[in-house]
């Protein structure tokens, strides 16, 4: 079994941050990206361009600690509470994406879920991507609206300011990223063609079995 070090996590931050910006899912200083790393959280710091990110840089934080006992260089990046939270009452979550990808905040300004518009919805838990209601950035009453909106679920849009993805690992809180923005771009594109037709909740419920049972094999990886 590979040992996964806090200097590898702090690292694998970095890049994540760093593909947000190359796949357009954020600019400038917005969003931020956490890991689990034993009883606490890394987390990117505040403010800082992706592009001078370092892994020193990183900000450590307790997930024991309503107050956000940090250490490190640079304060946390302000959304640390809601990274808390998920990390502290969510154990199926190892990381939490943050960005304000173009579709994704779209349809969160319109205070809009996503629905079962498609059958990847179903990559994010269930057969709707929900909307947290609205709150101030950096507050404890957001994190209560994220915590709500994320039950049961591996993805949110936040009111009128963008949108969550967590994973079992860095690489796949940042695919469901990646993910959640083609299928916010898919629905928005179905609106305005006419009335999206949607999948029942039994069809999303035999999506989500198959999910449970797909393994990619070597044919697959030369096909795809």
């Amino acid at each position: 079994m590979m040992i996964v070090t806090e200097m590898d996590i702090r690292q694998k931050i970095v890049s994540c941050c760093r593909e947000l910006i190359a796949s357009g899912l954020t600019q400038g200083t917005s969003g931020n990206i956490s890991s689990r790393f034993q009883n606490r959280m890394l987390i990117s710091p505040s403010a800082v361009p992706y592009d001078e990110l370092t892994p020193e840089m990183i900000t450590t934080v307790s997930l024991d600690d309503p107050d956000g006992a940090w250490a490190g260089p640079l304060a946390p990046s302000s959304e640390w509470r809601f990274h808390q939270r998920l990390l502290r009452e969510r154990p199926d979550i190892e990381a939490v994406v943050h960005a304000h990808p173009p579709h994704c905040t779209a349809l969160a300004i319109t205070r809009r879920e996503i629905p079962a518009c498609h059958y990847m919805v179903a990559a994010f838990g269930g057969a709707n991507v929900r909307c947290a209601g609205y709150a101030r950035y950096g507050t404890g009453e957001l994190s209560d609206l994220v915590l709500e909106a994320m039950h049961a679920r591996t993805a949110c849009l936040l009111a009128n300011h963008g949108m969550i993805t967590t994973g079992e690992t860095l690489d796949r809180a940042l695919w469901r990223a990646v993910e959640l923005e083609a299928l916010a771009q898919q629905y928005i594109l179905s609106l305005s063609a006419g009335d999206p037709v949607l999948l029942s909740d039994a069809e999303i419920a035999e999506v989500i079995e198959g999910f449970a049972e797909y393994r990619p094999t070597a044919a697959d990886r030369a096909e795809g």
